[in-house]
């Protein structure tokens, strides 16, 4: 088994989920989103730099994926997205992890089956591959679907062989 974090980074609310993956089976373990605190953008950052940490320390994931990000019209508001995706980015790698990157379509066509799924297709998904759950909201949907699209794409179950074939 290997748990697997996936985080949907942005600026004012940075979703995650962990979940734990055992072959082709998935489980979840928990979700929610961190909340960009302060009135400069240093003090945000710092703010989920800091809540991204307190949530890696308390679940221990062995693997991460973040979503990448897509250029938009709007320059200004895509280079403070990337700032929110290199946090996404450093704070499991100051853990050790690798992280992986994915597209938002080829997340969305992972768990949804169609690349341009909007928001509540997605969660809708993600609950019904993980019945009985609680979605902390949209983000943090996002981000259990990034966790879900790692493990089906080979980050997860190549990293539990490997942990398999150490141990043995």
């Amino acid at each position: 088994m290997i748990r697997v974090i996936g985080i949907d980074p942005g600026l004012r609310n940075l979703g995650w989920g962990v979940i734990d993956v055992s072959g082709s089976r998935i489980a979840h373990v928990a979700n929610g989103i961190c909340h960009s605190e302060g009135d400069d953008l240093g003090a945000r950052l710092l703010s989920l730099h800091g809540q991204l940490t307190r949530v890696l320390t308390a679940w221990r994931p062995q693997a991460a994926a973040v979503e990448q990000t897509f250029v938009n019209k709007d320059g200004a508001g895509t280079l403070k997205l990337g700032q929110a995706r290199g946090i996404a980015m450093l704070v499991p790698a100051q853990f050790g992890l690798t992280v992986g990157e994915y597209a938002p379509n080829k997340v969305k066509k992972t768990v949804v089956g169609v690349g341009h799924a909007d928001k509540g297709q997605v969660a809708h998904m993600v609950k019904m591959q993980m019945p009985g759950i609680e979605i902390a909201g949209p983000d943090a949907a996002d981000a259990l679907a990034i966790a879900i699209c790692h493990a089906h794409h080979g980050g997860a179950s190549t990293l539990a062989q490997a942990v398999v074939r150490a141990s043995a």
